[in-house]
């Protein structure tokens, strides 16, 4: 019997390291670190980049358009953008709140505008007019939706093609692809940064750990100027400058 329990003990261990491997693997994995092309998983279409696509350092977002957070630290990662002029690039990834009546719907707008190469000024239309939108009904957010693509494309976006693919079946798979993406790291809530799959808690007092570097911030970054030096310090420690 004693034989018998070590032998399962040790088939359950092995499997347990096993299992701790292949977690360890896929948070060492680049899925979510990397800017991502379009593939059959997400439905052809690939990750969203504010920033060069070519910037040297990569954080990863996970955002909610009808998340008041995220809308207002939209800015402040525009900002630090601009300010770090290619240094930094960041790659949007949808995740809707289940209980965000029309969150779903902006995503599909927004993903549906990307297909045209509107993606960016659009998805800033929608953070910047979150309050317009985000109680009105179906007809209601279609009209105004409608009204942001016109203004994202400057008039030179086709809408009947818009407003075809906001039913796509390929942008649900993205939009569900990118929440799936966020199983693979340490998720807690919107808006949610990651830099090599480490947790930016930019909120609150704390710190990350890059290229073997810990940096650390005492209080919350939530001014544009922060949030601009936080990155700085992050795309210098992945960098390996002082």
């Amino acid at each position: 019997m004693t034989r018998i329990l070590a032998f399962v003990f040790g088939v359950a261990a092995l499997i347990l390291i096993g299992f701790g491997i292949v977690s360890a693997n896929n948070r060492n994995n680049d899925n979510y670190c990397r800017i991502m092309g379009p593939s059959e998983e997400n439905g052809n279409i690939g990750d969203h980049v504010k920033g060069s696509a070519d910037a040297p350092v990569i954080i990863v977002e996970y955002a909610d358009f009808q998340c008041p957070g995220c809308a207002s630290v939209n800015k402040l990662v525009n900002a630090a953008i601009e300010a770090l002029d290619g240094k930094v690039a960041v790659v949007y990834r949808n995740y809707v709140l289940s209980y965000h009546k029309n969150g779903n719907a902006a995503a599909s707008a927004a993903e549906s505008a990307g297909l045209q190469g509107y993606w960016k000024p659009f998805a800033d239309l929608l953070f910047a007019n979150q309050a317009e939108w985000e109680d009105a009904s179906p007809s209601e957010r279609t009209a105004l939706f409608k009204e942001y693509f016109k203004l994202a494309s400057n008039g030179e976006g086709d809408e009947a093609e818009f407003l075809s693919n906001l039913t796509s079946e390929n942008i649900q798979k993205k939009i569900s692809n990118d929440a799936k993406l966020a199983s693979a790291v340490d998720f807690q809530g919107t808006p949610a940064f990651y830099i090599d799959g480490e947790l930016i808690d930019w909120s609150v007092k704390s710190s990350v750990r890059v290229n073997g570097k810990v940096v650390s911030w005492g209080s919350g970054r939530t001014t544009a100027e922060d949030f601009t030096n936080l990155f700085k310090d992050i795309a210098a420690a992945k960098l390996g400058e002082e």
